[in-house]
């Protein structure tokens, strides 16, 4: 490799060094986070992780040292009074995930820090602004309180609220109310809802595992007595679901009052507490196609929850098998966007169907006027309408009962929708456009990409993949769909993984997900298709592997090796179950259980491949146990295990012996079936011989060009696979011509036809909000946009730049947020030159891929000649232009 030493960036340094005072420069530490989350409350860990950004206005700089100070005040934040953590002046050049080396951090902790940084120069910033966090309740035996409810025997579970008044003499020091609810939860202090939060907490596996929220509730309270309402909603702790063990939802809360490093036990909730109706009540099982949405009863409503003279009556106190309470490692859900009705259709003479314009996921608000008392309304909602123009029945449903008075208003809060059309039925006049707004929920996380090309077609499929994961990431956890299943399978999850981290900052949501499957495995080792797992979900090996592949991708996109070292262990036992199906080394099918069902390979492909096929099935479920291997292998290699690199890559080399001599037919010169995906997957992983693969590829570009008209021709598996190695065989061409395809099956064909988010089917059949064919989605950061992670330096410490260009496309400009700051790369051909204007952010650095068809290239104004295949760019911006060849013009 070529390293190149720029004379303009020598000269710059000496200047900086030598000819200007240091008040000139730029050096600064931003975006400090802890565990990836930004001033997180109640966090899991007494011995947190630290993170920042850096940038600096000399090009070329690095980090040399920082020097981290943290305190249980503000006012004590300096390096003579830091209480907590001075970390002096520390020689290292990270950034990222710094270890907790401090005072130890009890349950109930408030810690304020702050950061400087030096650079290679010896260059010394000023300190960050401060930021915070604060421990959580890290134990089960800290919970001082009861779980309380209602005892409920109604048609639809009651979502009650519960009352606890109390008096504080004097204010002082900071309040926090740790919450750990079974069902979603509000909370409500003074007539104020307390924060953004909505249906929280985000998902666990109930037998094993609660989640909790910590609240600072310090603003809201006041001198002399107070008023706390829990309000809380069934969710997924529905009767008959593993882990529920009562009727209705459950909340257990503590509230401490924190002054310094002091901590007094304030209220919990006990038998002291009272209760009553909301109006609300959720309606449906929160089974497949039965997850209905709620009763509102108008005449109930008021203002704020406490409001109203309707007698309070005292709570069940409810003692439980106890599992594991965690503190939520995740952004809670918010409402991210706002949706207007864009029309509203007559069905009938008391029925109306509102179009929003867009899929979504989350609520939906009307406003009504002069309805009778008593006068019922009711809501039904799907993703697309049947052939006669009417809302498809996918099990959603809420009712609205009226007050009669002269304005009212419906809302979702403890259930949430997957839809497009409501249908209103119940009212003799249509309600008024405005009056009829949805809002998008989802994890709070944060856009981490954009993209943008000269080829409109691709920037539609761009948008409406980015769209979709927004759509299907409410609750700390990627679904396949928010209104029929609302599970998080294994294998959609796979699917979409490095397409979601490409496009988003996902690590807390991952970290939750993949504990929920740490929590999900058997003693044998068997897993699930889904995790959380509530009931049986089909599937197959590729379902089932999710825990080692998605925590290796998210140690590649993140740089946090806990995702390998705290998941290892699943990983190796889930690999000793698949060893027991492969009495020949082969894996073969194993039995159905009460948890899992079915043993598939590729999933819900296109019309005239037949995904039942034994030989495909077997096929691609023994490919993706050669990526388990070289996955196992290398995590075993970051972990130190030697041993057991050497194992897993001995196992991979005699895995792919055998999947030679079973799969590959040496007369048609092709793998299992000859599809798209059984010719593709050996490609990817690595099966095919050297001396094959020319002809294994044709055969694969002959059969998509050939027999399927140039189509995507695979499903939910393949799609990821065949996007996978066209990323990284460079198969630009082929990838553009199946993406411009208008006809089923393909994107602009879902797009032609109105969709917003993926669809299920490629024909659309079932579900239009669907994580089945976004895998896709990562092709347009990686290749087209030319900006893609290498693995040998996890966490973008070092990342590649090379945009793979198609005929048609002339320019993109694209972005992705790093650990270490911004990437950007736009890129542009024209005059038989392309033009890249690239920002490799501080603390990080670019390997740079030469074109092969590029005559000569520069630098920043610097020539240089084409003998290269690649060079490596420090942190800094740069102009690079290379001079094609005549014949790729």
């Amino acid at each position: 490799m070529n390293r190149i030493l720029f004379l303009l960036l020598s000269m710059s340094s000496l200047l900086f060094t030598t000819g200007c005072c240091e008040s000139h420069l730029k050096l600064r530490a931003y975006d400090l986070s802890c565990e990836n989350l930004t001033d997180p409350l109640g966090i899991g860990s007494s011995n947190p992780r630290l993170s920042w950004k850096f940038e600096t206005s000399a090009d070329g700089e690095s980090l040399s040292a920082y020097q981290i100070l943290a305190a249980s005040s503000p006012d004590l934040l300096t390096e003579n009074k830091a209480d907590l953590w001075n970390s002096g002046k520390t020689e290292s050049p990270e950034s990222i995930l710094i270890s907790w080396n401090g005072e130890e951090l009890p349950s109930g902790s408030v810690c304020y820090w702050k950061v400087r940084i030096w650079d290679n120069s010896g260059r010394r910033s000023g300190w960050s602004e401060t930021a915070y966090f604060t421990t959580g309740l890290l134990e089960n035996s800290e919970w001082k309180g009861d779980y309380i409810g209602i005892s409920d025997s109604s048609e639809f579970c009651v979502s009650p609220l519960l009352k606890r008044d109390f008096t504080i003499d004097k204010l002082s020091g900071s309040y926090y109310l740790h919450v750990n609810s079974l069902g979603y939860h509000e909370v409500w202090i003074n007539g104020a809802k307390v924060g953004e939060y909505v249906l929280s907490p985000a998902v666990s596996q109930f037998n094993k595992r609660s989640l909790a929220l910590t609240y600072d509730i310090t603003d809201l309270l006041r001198k002399g007595s107070n008023e706390l309402i829990l309000w809380i909603g069934q969710g997924w702790y529905s009767k008959g679901l593993p882990g529920v063990q009562w009727t209705g939802p459950l909340v257990r809360a503590q509230l401490e009052k924190i002054n310094g490093r002091d901590r007094e036990l304030v209220l919990v909730t006990d038998s002291e507490w009272t209760a009553r109706a909301s109006g609300y009540s959720t309606i449906g099982t929160w089974r497949p196609h039965q997850f209905g949405g709620e009763l509102v009863e108008g005449a109930m409503l008021t203002d704020y929850p406490g409001e109203g003279n309707r007698p309070w009556i005292p709570v069940s106190t409810v003692p439980l098998t106890e599992v594991k309470v965690s503190p939520q490692m995740t952004e809670a859900n918010r409402i991210m966007d706002t949706v207007r009705a864009v029309s509203i259709g007559r069905i009938n003479d008391s029925t109306w169907l509102a179009d929003m314009g867009t899929t979504l996921t989350g609520w939906l608000r009307i406003n009504f006027s002069s309805l009778k008392p008593g006068q019922k309304i009711e809501i039904r909602y799907s993703d697309h309408l049947d052939k006669y123009g009417k809302t498809v029945n996918q099990g959603q449903i809420d009712r609205y009962v009226a007050a009669g008075t002269a304005r009212e208003q419906f809302m979702n809060k403890f259930n949430y929708h997957g839809f497009r059309y409501a249908m209103i039925t119940g009212l003799t006049k249509a309600p008024a456009i405005e009056d009829i707004t949805a809002f998008l929920i989802h994890t709070g996380y944060t856009k981490a990409s954009t993209f943008e090309c000269s080829d409109e077609d691709l920037n539609s499929i761009y948008n409406m993949i980015n769209y979709t994961l927004r759509c299907l990431s409410l609750g700390g956890y990627l679904v396949d769909c928010p209104q029929i299943e609302r599970l998080g399978y294994g294998g959609d999850g796979n699917a979409s993984t490095i397409t979601a981290q490409s496009m988003f900052n996902l690590a807390p949501l991952y970290s939750n997900w993949l504990q929920a499957w740490e929590d999900c495995i058997r003693d044998d080792g068997s897993m699930p298709h889904t995790a959380p797992n509530p009931y049986s979900a089909g599937g197959g090996p590729y379902w089932c592997g999710f825990i080692i592949t998605a925590s290796w991708n998210s140690y590649l996109n993140y740089g946090d090796e806990e995702f390998l070292k705290r998941n290892y262990p699943a990983m190796q036992r889930w690999l000793g179950y698949a060893e027991k199906y492969s009495p020949e080394g082969l894996l073969e099918g194993w039995p159905e259980t009460e948890y899992r069902s079915w043993y598939l390979g590729d999933w819900a492909v296109p019309e005239g491949i037949n995904q039942t096929d034994p030989e495909s099935i077997g096929l691609v479920n023994n490919c993706f146990m050669i990526v388990c291997y070289e996955t196992m292998k290398r995590i075993a290699t970051v972990l130190g295990r030697d041993e057991d690199s050497r194992k897993y890559a001995e196992r991979e080399m005699e895995l792919l012996s055998l999947i030679n001599q079973r799969f590959y037919n040496n007369i048609n010169r092709i793998y299992g079936s000859g599809s798209q995906i059984d010719l593709a997957y050996p490609l990817l992983a690595g099966i095919v011989p050297d001396s094959l693969v020319s002809a294994v590829r044709q055969k694969l570009i002959d059969f998509t060009m050939n027999e399927r008209g140039g189509h995507f021709a695979c499903g939910l598996v393949g799609i990821p696979v065949i996007t996978e190695w066209a990323t990284l065989s460079h198969e630009a061409e082929l990838m553009y011509s199946m993406l411009k395809k208008r006809d089923y099956p393909g994107y602009l064909y879902m797009t032609d036809n109105g969709a917003t988010t993926t669809w299920e089917h490629w024909n659309g059949a079932r579900s239009r909000i669907h994580n089945c064919y976004n895998g896709i989605g990562s092709w347009f950061i990686q290749a087209l946009g030319g900006i893609r992670p290498d693995p040998s330096h996890p966490g973008y410490r070092k990342f590649i730049i090379d945009p793979q260009v198609p005929d048609g496309v002339n320019w993109a400009n694209t972005s992705k947020e790093t650990p270490y700051g911004t990437v950007v790369l736009n890129w542009k051909i024209e005059n038989g030159s392309m033009q890249l204007d690239l920002k490799v952010p501080a603390g990080s650095n670019a390997i740079l891929r030469i074109p092969r068809d590029c005559e000569s290239w520069s630098v920043n104004g610097v020539d240089y000649s084409a003998a290269s295949s690649e060079t490596e760019l420090d942190n800094g911006s740069y102009i690079i232009v290379f001079k094609l060849h005549k014949q790729s013009m």
